[in-house]
């Protein structure tokens, strides 16, 4: 490993497809703030998850295999190898996500349930008893 100016960008010379990732960062934020402009909410959302994905996906790409990279030696740093777990606690975190992810996808989905629908001027100044 050597420590040179501009090295994280030496992935995108090598591998020319990584270019997509900063231009999903770049244009995302664009129709993003676009559709926003034109109160187009659901479609504001996509744009703004498009972006983030993009902006994510630009450090992830352009330092891989680096986590944390070292300034004071590169053999020092944090690789994507060096970070991974062992076989028995991946295995274990299975299990775990196995059973409590679908608790807590049928909670969130009670209570989108519950909280469903758009708050309005005319909803707060009605006099049905609500904590407005």
């Amino acid at each position: 490993m050597v420590i040179e100016n501009g090295a994280w960008l030496a992935n995108y010379s090598v591998h020319s497809w990584m270019i997509v990732a900063p231009i999903l960062g770049f244009a995302g934020a664009a129709l993003a703030s676009i559709a926003m402009r034109a109160r187009r909410e659901v479609i504001t959302l996509v744009f703004s998850k498009i972006a983030i994905l993009g902006i994510i996906s630009t450090v992830g790409l352009s330092m891989f295999p680096f986590i944390l990279p070292s300034s004071l030696d590169p053999r020092s740093s944090l690789t994507v190898w060096d970070a991974s777990s062992s076989h028995q606690t991946l295995f274990i975190m299975l299990v775990v996500s196995a059973i409590f992810l679908p608790i807590i996808v049928a909670y969130t989905a009670w209570v989108y349930k519950v909280l469903w629908g758009k708050v309005d001027e005319k909803s707060v100044t009605d006099k049905n008893g609500h904590a407005y």
